[in-house]
């Protein structure tokens, strides 16, 4: 490329720093780097902006899909890429979205500080079933789209603060997403090992090469839990390693003792688990005879006959081929009450927090 007109093109870009006040101003991390709350220094708008820089120099192949997919996405629940930024000093890359003031893990975090003090404040059933309509919706459209998103967990659950989309909930962190194929293809073997342990689905615990759609529904399971409960329903001693190795005998302990051995009747297709022998050698049926879904969701007061109990053991079905689907009406029917007619979709906007 001609030397001056790399210089002209230096030159013309819009730099960051620049456009944007942000120093001082970070408020958290993603999968590949720092993420900031901007405003804009021209005050065009009063807008607050997050500014995500991707670690390192350059751009990483990872980043480079991130920000492919973030293009390509369009839909009300599913975080917007509004700009790219290349910095031509120190070789940065900054990706521009809009601030989401709240994220789950907050949320859920300062309920169970409640039940703490001994104050207990629980979601209101009716706001649990709104965040949990806006985030299937969000997962509807990008498996619809051939989307798999591969670490949901609350902190990727973004809601907007203050403006017009109070109470919107944005699906965040593309980092880990990956484009499938139908038939589904394996994963290349250097792909790491996805989803932080306490959302992992037990097929990828066992070894599971063909990641399906169902990865994402259990995590979302696992969502709904905490936000009826308050607690990380398959919490254990360490959240998040960096292993090559899929099976992890502590992670697999917490589902067991929540929901139960799996009966061969129930996942017919787990001897074909490639971590299958060693969970032979590992675990005894009989250890968790008194475990079940239902025991655990009583001792947090939901009744084992209501839809939204049912629609919860859907999601957290042990076999990914029976787990339920983004698209399944049984979802829609767990989520509004009898003889309503309205969805909690259009209600969205009624919880503020």
């Amino acid at each position: 490329m001609d030397y001056d007109f790399k210089t002209k093109l230096a030159a013309e870009r819009e730099r960051v720093e620049d456009l944007f006040e942000y120093e001082g101003c970070k408020v958290g991390r993603g999968t590949y780097g720092h993420v900031y709350k901007a405003t804009r220094k021209d005050g065009k708008d009063e807008k607050e902006y997050a500014l995500k820089q991707i670690e390192g120099t350059g751009i990483s192949m990872s980043a480079c899909r991130e920000i492919a997919l973030l293009r390509e996405l369009k839909h009300p629940n599913v975080i917007a890429l509004q700009k790219v930024f290349l910095s031509h000093s120190d070789r940065k890359v900054w990706l521009l979205f809009d601030y989401a003031e709240h994220d789950l893990w907050h949320i859920i975090k300062f309920h169970r500080a409640s039940k703490a003090n001994k104050k207990p404040m629980q979601l209101p059933r009716g706001m649990v079933k709104s965040l949990l309509y806006q985030i299937l919706d969000g997962i509807h459209y990008l498996h619809a789209n051939w989307v798999l998103h591969r670490d949901l967990k609350p902190a990727n659950i973004l809601v907007m603060g203050e403006g017009p989309e109070r109470g919107r909930v944005k699906i965040a962190d593309m980092g880990f997403a990956r484009l499938f194929n139908s038939p589904l293809k394996p994963l290349a073997d250097l792909d790491p090992v996805v989803v932080t342990f306490w959302y992992r689905a037990p097929e990828l615990l066992l070894g599971a090469r063909h990641y399906t759609k169902a990865i994402d529904i259990w995590a979302i399971g696992c969502i709904f839990a905490e936000l009826l409960t308050s607690e990380p329903i398959f919490h254990c001693r360490q959240e998040d390693i960096k292993t090559s190795n899929p099976f992890h005998h502590d992670q697999l302990d917490r589902i067991f003792s929540v929901m139960g051995f799996p009966a061969d009747k129930d996942w017919e297709d787990i001897r074909k688990m490639p971590e299958y022998p060693t969970l032979q050698k590992d675990f005894r049926r009989t250890t968790y005879a008194n475990s079940s879904l239902i025991k655990y969701m009583e001792k947090h007061k939901v009744k084992p006959d209501s839809k939204v109990f049912l629609l919860l053991q859907r999601l957290l079905t042990m076999d990914p081929n029976k787990r339920i689907t983004s698209e399944q009406e049984q979802v829609n029917q767990g989520l509004t009450e009898s003889g309503s007619d309205n969805s909690d979709k259009e209600h969205i906007q009624m919880y503020h927090f």
